[in-house]
């Protein structure tokens, strides 16, 4: 028997039905099962629930209580994850309720082979690196981490701004662009790889800078080693600049100094039998598929 969480955000008509199933199946296997309470509170009403539910809103009502979290929806759903993860080495398996789904990578038609795999054990962990930003000021509070990216961008005007990005104290480039990503190999079929940034495998060991809309044609993304510790200062003529750490924002100005550097903690993400991340590429990026027809 397992102790299983539960998060999300919103559930659409699509797909009341496979999660009923995964609720019912749940409800008959599980030791304990809790649900994050706004997500419960959504679902509710749409769903049948066949024994009393723990319900959970912050990380320390689970950390070292469940053993696995479910993430229901897409990828944005899995990142909000991470806020509620933090560094208890809860893995986190995610049911795609969304679009592309690179992190939420079980299909709604999976799920009960997945249960299946997750019971019996026939999984893998897939630990992924995090950045973690410090600051001269305070920003993102004690989340001050990420999966996928950080970036900064302009905000108030149509302006480049000027990014000075350091590795390890030495000057790297000036950046004349709109913004700059700065993401873990998880990241790097992210923001980055639409910005023209490479695919880095998870366990490469990388960081991988990206400029958005770089003025300078010849300031192309390069992949540093995630032992690098990147500083960077912002000048512009807006007084704002916008900060992200995956989906999370906060306004800057030029006084603030941020640096960037591998956070000392991994997430842990199920990785069933019959997954690997060569598979999901192709999968999610339709390789070596003839779409002339």
């Amino acid at each position: 028997m397992k102790k299983i969480g539960i998060f999300g955000k919103f559930l659409d008509k699509s797909s009341i039905d496979p999660i009923q199933s995964l609720l019912t199946q749940l409800c008959d296997k599980c030791e304990l099962l809790t649900i994050y309470q706004p997500f419960f509170d959504h679902i509710k009403d749409k769903v049948t629930l066949e024994k009393s539910i723990q319900t959970f809103d912050k990380h320390e009502e689970i950390k070292g209580k469940i053993d696995c979290l479910f993430s229901i929806g897409g990828d944005g759903t899995f990142l909000d994850t991470i806020t509620l993860i933090r560094d208890s080495d809860i893995p986190i398996m995610g049911i795609n309720t969304g679009r592309l789904g690179f992190l939420s990578s079980i299909a709604k038609e999976e799920i009960s082979d997945a249960l299946t795999k997750l019971f019996n054990d026939e999984f893998s962990l897939d630990n992924r690196t995090l950045i973690s930003l410090e600051c001269n000021k305070g920003i993102f509070e004690s989340v001050n981490y990420a999966l996928n990216e950080f970036t900064v961008h302009k905000k108030d005007t149509s302006s480049m701004i000027t990014i000075n990005t350091y590795l390890n104290g030495d000057f790297l480039n000036a950046y004349w662009a709109d913004g700059l990503i700065i993401s873990t190999p998880t990241g790097s079929t992210g923001y980055s790889l639409s910005c023209g940034g490479p695919i880095v495998f998870p366990q490469s060991g990388n960081f991988v800078i990206t400029p958005i809309a770089s003025h300078n044609l010849n300031n192309r993304p390069i992949v540093v080693s995630d032992q690098n510790v990147i500083t960077i200062e912002i000048e512009g003529r807006s007084d704002n600049f916008l900060a992200t750490l995956d989906s999370r924002s906060e306004t800057i100005d030029n006084t603030y100094k941020l640096t960037i550097k591998k956070a000392s903690f991994d997430i842990k993400i199920v990785r069933l039998s019959n997954q690997n991340f060569t598979n999901t590429l192709r999968n999610k990026l339709m390789w070596g598929l003839d779409k002339r027809n």
